[in-house]
């Protein structure tokens, strides 16, 4: 009987842990490398644009160091009135980001690239969710930093937390993007990749 090829490493382009524990619904064995790639941002870029760069960027620059892989990079770009949602930082910049996004509606670009390192082919996708926050007491958004210290997401809120609490509505095909990776979209990339999904 002839012997079955063994299945490629995989490994997440991201040392996430969101986006790690994200990608443990699908896989059991996989590895996380940081891709450090420069996330500067290019004049006049659109967010969907910048998004898909970097995470084409970030999957180019693990399968480098791992040739025998199927590397996944991920990248979100939140936007709220064209302006810019990047991770605060600070509790001071999530409070500021918060209030702007008060009673608007933010939208997030999630990219996502699987690489096949093994021969070069390469399958995209951007996901786009829309959060329709409500109208933000300065008091709740005190609350809710403080709470939850979002420092490093990007919007400035956690959705699978207390983040909940902030919106009137979600619009998206896939709730795991707005956490940071769109596994609807990678299973169906990992299947024509040719990994059994389930």
């Amino acid at each position: 009987m002839p012997m079955l090829p063994a299945p490629p490493r995989i490994v997440l382009g991201s040392t996430s842990r969101y986006r790690g524990e994200l990608l443990r619904r699908l896989l059991p064995d996989f590895e996380q490398a940081a891709p450090n790639t420069d996330e500067s941002p290019r004049p006049n870029e659109a967010p969907a644009a910048r998004a898909l760069r970097l995470a084409s960027a970030k999957a180019d620059a693990v399968a480098r160091r791992y040739g025998d892989a199927l590397v996944i990079g991920s990248d979100q770009v939140a936007e709220v009135d064209g302006l810019i949602l990047g991770k605060p930082g600070s509790s001071a910049r999530a409070r500021t980001q918060l209030a702007a996004s008060s009673g608007r509606s933010v939208h997030f670009h999630t990219a996502l690239c699987l690489l096949d390192a093994r021969h070069g082919r390469r399958q995209t996708h951007v996901d786009h969710t829309q959060v329709h926050f409500r109208v933000l007491q300065p008091a709740e958004i005190e609350r809710y930093v403080e709470r939850e210290q979002p420092l490093d997401c990007a919007g400035s809120f956690k959705c699978e937390g207390l983040g909940i609490s902030l919106f009137e509505a979600i619009d998206s095909h896939d709730p795991s993007a707005l956490i940071g990776l769109p596994l609807i979209a990678l299973a169906r990339l990992l299947r024509a990749a040719g990994l059994p999904m389930p």
